[in-house]
């Protein structure tokens, strides 16, 4: 039987995804829910009988017998929806950082602005499936990570678990992203004229999804230094991340032992791909796939290791992980409708 989902946000890149996303999920008929019409246009759809368009309601809720609602849309738009969503009976995946950072405290730091729904907040579910499989099924509202976080802790967290890395020593995240992160809303620094042949850093030491690495990583802050940047691409994340190997680690002689921890942590994991030695992934790879493709390599004589992490920003950083998130909330194959 299918179930019904709502999008707001659908005019937004990470929103078109999900229509596209869902379009060709066997299971899902998608309905989407004007919220605020900026004007601009609304997504292709491919098939016309759906997804049809109502308001962004309650009353739509209960009317459309909507059973999960994804929020596409800004932190502060997200805090007015979801208590009503909810409400009215929907479970609700937000793609936004609205309920990601488990306080308002840590929110007010890094967001610069109060958090409205501190219950919701302290309810919500973090969705990276990896390694929040457990929880995210009995969830009612499940905060979907953001992009950069995502390739982030699926590159670190293995090895932490294992405790090869140097904590004292620190590890550097250096961090390339396509324009369509930074949203669809016009601005300035992502014009097509400051964008193309260009390439620059921004939000340094201060990026609002550093506390998400912290706290799924287990790291402290002066542990993980994190500089995004951008990159005159359309879409995709790469990140390349810089350790040394704990000197009390004698078990580490090769990037085959760092391999070999990825293969046995990841070895279930549908959407984790790892490199073989010699090979690191790029953006064209996982592009407009929910895959995370991993390769790491190691100078043993120094320790220094790196490993290189490339996401599609749209897919695995927002809408397919979304939809990953979904289908682990409603039953079905966590991979139906993404492969």
């Amino acid at each position: 039987m299918s179930s019904r989902a709502g999008i707001v946000g659908y005019r937004g890149y990470s929103g078109a995804e999900l229509v596209q996303i869902l379009e060709r999920h066997p299971h899902i008929e998608p309905v989407l829910m004007d919220h605020r019409d900026d004007g601009s246009p609304a997504p292709p759809i491919r098939n016309a009988s759906h997804p049809h368009r109502a308001p962004c309601t309650a009353q739509t809720v209960k009317n459309e017998a909507l059973t999960i609602v994804f929020l596409a849309t800004p932190p502060e738009v997200s805090m007015e929806l979801a208590p009503f969503m909810l409400a009215a009976g929907a479970r609700v995946i937000d793609l936004s950082g609205a309920f990601r950072l488990g306080t308002t405290e840590n929110y007010r730091t890094w967001y610069k602005a109060p958090h409205t729904q501190p219950e919701l907040l302290a309810e919500a579910v973090y969705g990276l499936p990896e390694y929040c499989r457990q929880r995210i099924p009995n969830a009612r509202l499940v905060a979907n990570p953001g992009c950069y976080p995502t390739a982030a802790n699926l590159a670190i967290r293995p090895l932490l678990e294992a405790g090869v890395i140097d904590r004292a020593a620190g590890i550097v995240c250096d961090a390339k992203s396509g324009v369509s992160g930074a949203g669809r809303k016009a601005t300035l620094n992502n014009s097509f004229c400051e964008v193309t042949e260009n390439f620059s850093a921004y939000s340094v030491l201060h990026h609002r999804h550093v506390p998400e690495v912290l706290q799924v990583s287990g790291l402290e802050e002066r542990e993980f230094s994190f500089t995004a940047q951008l990159l005159p691409l359309d879409r995709g994340i790469l990140e390349t991340i810089y350790f040394r190997i704990s000197g009390t680690n004698t078990s580490i002689a090769s990037a085959e032992d760092l391999l070999a921890i990825y293969e046995k942590r990841y070895a279930a994991e549908p959407f984790i791909r790892i490199y073989n030695p010699g090979h690191m992934p790029d953006l064209h790879g996982v592009a407009r796939t929910n895959f995370c493709d991993i390769g790491v390599t190691l100078d043993a004589k120094t320790g220094r290791a790196v490993v290189v992490c490339a996401i599609d920003n749209l897919v695995k950083g927002a809408a397919g992980q979304a939809v990953q998130n979904m289908n682990l909330m409603l039953g079905f194959a966590e991979t139906e409708g993404l492969l």
